[in-house]
């Protein structure tokens, strides 16, 4: 629940927004330099939201941010004066602007650098920290996330089909290893092609996962060297907009040649645990109550849940982590598909992206986001989900 706000108390983010996802999400702007937002009462009642920030940046600002009034710290300056470091500064002004306000109790997220805490408290002002400030209510996406959320997914996809249609189509050698403008096809290769791909679309690509094989198996291992015929290869590609700040996420699995029996019973259970999970999904059902559709599933289908006991043999095969996350400003952000997950909200969004794994053959995973809507969700895929792609 949001802490209540009287006449005395107000909310503080700062940081540098380019850097700290709370303090963006609050101004909706982007800047690389330090930036205090502020709750703050007003004198004759009522509330304003201040920016302050530095003074070169405050007439763009004044256009894009979220507040009803920008300043900068020479406006806030206390009678001591204002530090030549920059941050310091800012730190200053947003004490003294909270001391004029009459302001005696800050409440603050848990991303907030200590220099404010420390120069608001030698104002005589209590603070607080509210550990759900800044991520609650970042989960219900607005209009205008919810926009740049489909764009980046939308993008990602097009990432996604790029490389398992470029593994797809690929040649392969007598030896199975495959065959790219007469080279071997490597994890890094299909990468490379990636990166570039996004960075041509306004898009900065963290290091995509293309495992390939057994390297699969490890939920999170990133792939290395080249790739082969008859094996699954898992594509997870997740991406961030320059523009609008906001994270693609989307996996799919592709096999070059013959598709493996077990392969394809695997990737059947994957299938049928993602389309449970996601028709669990509306308001005030839990993030666990969606984790253990998939696992129904999971376990229906014979395999197990949870890391290999101890001594496993390596064709041990079972899903190794939750059913999906959050996704907006971070990449993981809450809430989890998963064991303690909380009660969804409308205007959450999820991946859902359940997955197999064995050592002896590799790994499936296939992942779409969803956003929770009133009687359900919506689906942000349009991309294919088998694992031929040729």
């Amino acid at each position: 629940m949001p802490t209540p706000l009287d006449a005395a108390t107000a909310v503080v983010f700062a940081g540098a927004p380019a850097h700290n996802d709370a303090l963006y999400h609050r101004a909706r702007f982007l800047c690389g330099d330090p930036t205090v937002w502020i709750d703050l009462p007003k004198a004759g009642g009522g509330r304003e939201r201040l920016l302050i920030l530095r003074d070169i940046e405050m007439d763009r600002a004044r256009k894009q941010a979220r507040a009803d009034r920008v300043a900068c710290p020479r406006d806030f300056a206390p009678a001591s004066g204002l530090s030549g470091d920059r941050e310091t500064a800012t730190a200053q002004a947003a004490a003294e602007a909270l001391r004029r306000a009459g302001v005696t109790k800050v409440v603050a997220d848990r991303s907030l650098p200590y220099i404010y805490a420390h120069l608001i408290r030698q104002a005589g002002i209590e603070i607080t920290c509210d550990l759900d400030l800044g991520v609650a209510d970042r989960r219900a996406k607005d209009a205008q996330e919810l926009a740049a959320l489909r764009e980046a997914q939308a993008a990602t996809e097009d990432a996604v089909r790029l490389a398992c249609k470029t593994i797809a189509k690929a040649g392969a050698r007598a030896d199975g290893v495959l065959l790219h403008g007469g080279e071997a096809l490597t994890s890094e290769k299909v990468r490379s092609l990636v990166d570039i791909f996004l960075l041509e679309r306004g898009y900065l690509n963290a290091e995509a996962i293309v495992a390939g094989g057994p390297q699969g198996a490890d939920c999170h291992d990133r792939g290395s060297g080249a790739l082969r015929t008859g094996q699954p290869v898992i594509v997870d590609i997740f991406p961030r907009s320059r523009a609008t700040r906001y994270w693609g996420d989307c996996t799919r699995t592709v096999v070059h040649g013959t598709v493996p029996a077990e392969i394809a019973r695997m990737h059947a259970a994957v299938l049928e645990a993602k389309a449970a999970a996601i028709a669990a999904i509306k308001p005030g059902v839990t993030g666990e109550q969606v984790h253990a559709a998939s696992a129904a599933v999971m376990a229906k289908h014979g395999f197990a849940m949870g890391l290999p006991p101890a001594g496993s043999p390596p064709t041990y095969c079972g899903m190794v982590h939750g059913t999906g996350h959050g996704v907006g400003l971070d990449v993981h952000e809450p809430p989890l598909l998963d064991k303690g997950g909380p009660a969804l909200v409308i205007g959450d969004v999820l991946t859902v992206e359940p997955g197999l794994y064995c050592h002896a053959l590799g790994g499936i995973r296939v992942e779409d986001m969803v956003a929770v809507m009133e009687t359900g969700c919506e689906n942000f895929n349009r991309l294919p989900q088998g694992l031929t792609w040729a």
